[in-house]
């Protein structure tokens, strides 16, 4: 045996040729499966940008578009929430408001006080009056005498700017008589009644005056001399709206 009829090299690289000629050819190209690989590989990436650009990316805007309409939306809810508590709180703050000036209201006099205050003065006058002897000197309300006119709007600043054009104030003489312990428990019960009260023209004397029982004759005093006081009270009323309108007006007639 030789090695040429062993190994035909001829006849084997033929055969092998013929194998070869089975691809497809295009383009002077032959497609071997790896060129059909590369070729179907890069359709693929094409195929997987153009549906990223064409339905992804428009999508995905399409999220990014609603995304931030919820979170406006949610704000917007937010901002809702908070006015509503505002509201509330708001609503808290004037009903709170509204009982603080009926309280600072009740501080001052009206009608109706000055009505009573005649008797409010004789009940104070006569409270000095419990533990006092029959000879002792019994405390007095002289004299109550009203204002004439009716109450005044304040618009001199005697009681500040920040109240000219906001009270009136009506006037009262009031004389009384007793003891310097009783006149002072007197006077600071006064400023101890409701109303807002002021105590002017302070004036004091002796009282000549000699004690007398209940028959007018005369008797030995016991105790301190009577003094006569007399004073004016103001009594210091809030103005109504009307009031208010018409006290702006002559305070801007004053002005000009």
């Amino acid at each position: 045996m030789t090695m040429s009829q062993d190994f035909n090299f001829d006849d084997q690289g033929g055969e092998f040729g013929s194998e070869s000629s089975n691809y497809p050819v295009v383009f002077g190209i032959t497609l071997t499966p790896k060129i059909i690989g590369i070729v179907v590989g890069s359709l693929g990436f094409a195929g997987a940008a153009y549906m990223l650009l064409n339905m992804v990316m428009p999508t995905w805007e399409t999220f990014q578009n609603k995304q931030t309409q919820a979170n406006d939306l949610q704000s917007q809810v937010e901002q809702k929430k908070a006015s509503v508590q505002q509201i509330g709180q708001v609503k808290a703050e004037l009903a709170q408001a509204k009982r603080e000036t009926i309280q600072v209201l009740s501080l001052f006099a009206d009608e109706k006080t000055l009505d009573t205050l005649l008797l409010d003065l004789n009940r104070l006058v006569e409270s000095t009056n419990a533990e006092v002897s029959a000879n002792a000197v019994r405390a007095k309300l002289q004299k109550f005498v009203p204002a004439s006119q009716p109450a005044e709007p304040i618009n001199d600043g005697s009681l500040g700017a920040t109240v000219d054009g906001k009270l009136k104030r009506s006037s009262i003489n009031v004389e009384i008589e007793g003891t310097f312990e009783q006149t002072q428990s007197i006077v600071r019960n006064i400023e101890r009644l409701q109303p807002l009260l002021i105590v002017k023209n302070y004036q004091a004397r002796l009282s000549p005056e000699q004690a007398r029982n209940s028959s007018g004759e005369e008797v030995p005093r016991v105790g301190p001399a009577p003094i006569t006081t007399s004073f004016e009270i103001q009594a210091l009323m809030p103005l109504n709206p009307e009031e208010v309108a018409a006290a702006v007006k002559e305070a801007e007639a004053a002005n000009q």
